[in-house]
């Protein structure tokens, strides 16, 4: 059996996996990515992580700046298939109809649950306790193109974005294996979403901002595990008199609530290793890991104890 003709397209770390299996299973013509962009420190032009890879395993590779620019060379590239995994461009539609079969794509979702661009991190802000990935046909709406097939998984209450994504990655190989096979055999299933439609938007500098005034604890707790992979979670903390900057990269849910009759943003405990308690809007939160501006990473209790921080103190109020 001849193999599937395809062009990729993908641009992170987390879609090369998966331009390595199509790369095994097809024969991939083209290579499609984000436009290289000024990275690190240096803010050197460097090509993404899915360019680098497609160079390394001697495929043409695109970047370009605008869809438009290669339109022209995708229609004379004879292809059946086109993969797509976190791309981040949209496809016009008459892009779209250039592939003999379409053009499929791998979400980190049960779609139509959390359409859009952060579905990982939106599953955890919302304290999803099931997700999975979709493999489905790209049409000219967001993410609303038929089903080929969904596997899910369950989420932990310990999972954050690291280990979800680390779920989900190999969950998503599977699934899109499975589904290369099938169009191969020529069984191309194409079932309606169905139920209501959510929505994942792409994460915010503003969304990272971590208020103990008006956020419960479990709303803070979810959170910080969905932006584990970053922004990182922040809130502000006051330190003689000034307003400095905290990042929150681990807590914890105490077993009962504590400190009901304190304000929001007051130290109800500290404890070693465990961490500090704060007082929310609506119950406590332990603060177990921090990241103090200019220092390193550090577990919360270590931070308590470096700047004496005491029980009853109210030094948790976000006026950054």
């Amino acid at each position: 059996m001849a193999k599937l003709k395809t062009i990729f397209f993908g641009t992170p770390e987390i879609s090369v996996p998966y331009l390595d299996l199509v790369q095994q299973l097809s024969d991939v013509q083209l290579c499609v990515t984000q436009a290289d962009k000024p990275r690190g420190r240096g803010m050197v032009i460097t090509p993404c992580p899915v360019k680098q890879r497609a160079l390394a395993l001697g495929l043409p590779v695109r970047s370009p700046e605008k869809m438009k620019d290669i339109f022209e060379e995708v229609q004379h590239t004879p292809f059946d298939l086109g993969v797509a995994v976190a791309f981040g461009k949209i496809f016009r539609p008459d892009f779209l109809a250039l592939p003999k079969l379409g053009i499929i794509n791998v979400h980190f979702s049960l779609l139509p649950l959390l359409r859009g661009a952060a579905p990982v991190q939106h599953a955890l802000f919302n304290d999803f306790k099931k997700t999975g990935v979709t493999v489905f046909w790209i049409r000219p709406g967001m993410d609303d193109g038929p089903v080929l097939l969904q596997q899910e998984t369950a989420v932990d209450p310990q999972d954050n974005a690291e280990t979800l994504f680390h779920k989900l990655i190999p969950l998503g190989l599977h699934a899109l294996k499975e589904a290369l096979e099938q169009i191969s055999a020529g069984q191309i299933t194409q079932t309606a979403q169905l139920g209501e439609p959510t929505w994942a938007p792409m994460i915010q500098k503003e969304d990272a901002v971590m208020d103990f005034q008006t956020m419960s604890a479990a709303d803070i707790h979810n959170k910080v595990r969905g932006l584990a992979c970053g922004p990182k979670a922040r809130t502000f903390w006051q330190r003689q008199g000034k307003s400095e900057l905290l990042q929150i990269l681990r807590t914890q849910l105490p077993t009962a609530p504590q400190g009901e009759n304190q304000a929001p943003g007051t130290v109800l405990a500290v404890e070693s290793p465990r961490g500090i308690l704060v007082k929310c809007k609506q119950g406590s939160i332990w603060l177990t890991e921090v990241h103090p501006a200019g220092k390193k990473p550090m577990s919360a209790a270590a931070f308590a104890n470096g700047y004496a921080l005491q029980p009853g103190q109210r030094v948790f109020v976000c006026h950054g």
